[in-house]
C-alpha cells in the first residue's frame, strides 16, 4: 500500500525543510514545484503559467464571490478557459490525485490535504511556528532585515490563506480539524517533527509502512 503525507506550512516555519528531511528518512519523493512541471507536461501549458498562479489569488477577497460558479473539471484544450487560473489548479489537482493513487510521496501545499480528504492512504500535517521563530528563519534564509522579513511572512501567508479558502470552497487554511497533526516546529524541533510524523505513519498504516 502506498501512502501520502501532505504538508501545509506557515512561511518561515521550516515546513519545506522538514518535508525534505522526512523524504530522506522515508526514502520517498517530495513534491512541491515538481507538480507544476508535471502539470505542464500533462497539459502542454507553459510551466511559467502554473508558477504564476501557484498559491496566489488575483484580486481581493471579493474574488470568492464566484466560489459557487467555479468549474471543478479540466477544460478542453480548445476552450477559452484552458489557461485560466481555475483550470491550472484543476490540472494540478489531477496530478496530485494521480500521485496519491500510484506512489508513496510527500506533497507540499497546493491544498493537497483537502483534495485528498477522501483518500484513506493520506496523512495531513500542518506546520507552524511562533512569529519570532519565523522572523529569525526568514531573516537568515533571505538575508533581510526584520521589517522586510515580517512583510514577507504577512504577504506569503495571506496568499496561501486566500488561495486555500478559494480553492476549497471557503475552508480555513489553519483550521486544525483539516489536518491529522499540527506541529510547532520551534517547540518540537525539525528532526523531532520528522520522528513524530514517521511514528504516526506507523500507527496509521502499520509498522511495515516504514522501513
Amino acid at each position: 500500500m502506498n501512502y501520502v503525507v501532505t504538508v501545509a506550512r506557515g512561511f518561515g516555519s521550516g515546513g519545506k525543510e522538514i518535508s525534505k528531511r522526512l523524504s530522506k528518512k522515508l526514502g520517498i519523493p517530495c513534491y512541491d514545484q515538481e507538480i507544476l512541471r508535471m502539470a505542464s507536461e500533462y497539459s502542454g501549458i507553459n510551466e511559467l503559467l502554473f508558477a504564476r498562479s501557484d498559491e496566489k489569488i488575483k484580486g481581493s477577497f471579493l474574488y470568492q464571490l464566484v466560489l459557487k460558479s467555479r468549474k471543478m473539471t479540466i477544460s478542453d484544450p480548445g476552450s477559452k478557459d484552458f489557461v485560466s487560473d481555475d483550470n491550472l489548479f484543476n490540472i494540478q489537482a489531477e496530478m496530485i490525485r494521480r500521485l496519491a493513487e500510484s506512489e508513496s510521496c510527500i506533497i507540499i501545499g497546493k491544498c493537497a490535504n483537502d483534495l485528498l480528504r477522501e483518500y484513506n492512504n493520506v496523512i495531513s500535517v500542518y506546520i507552524e511556528a511562533p512569529r519570532s521563530a519565523c522572523l529569525k528563519a526568514v531573516m537568515e534564509s533571505y538575508d533581510v532585515e526584520e521589517e522586510k522579513a515580517a512583510k514577507m511572512i504577512q504577504t506569503t501567508d495571506k496568499y496561501r490563506s486566500d488561495y486555500y479558502t478559494y480553492y476549497t470552497g471557503g475552508k480555513a487554511w489553519t483550521d486544525p480539524i483539516a489536518y491529522d497533526m499540527t506541529l510547532n516546529s520551534d517547540r518540537v524541533g525539525y528532526d523531532d517533527c520528522v520522528e513524530l510524523i514517521t511514528e504516526y505513519i506507523r500507527i496509521k498504516f502499520g509498522k511495515d509502512a516504514v522501513n
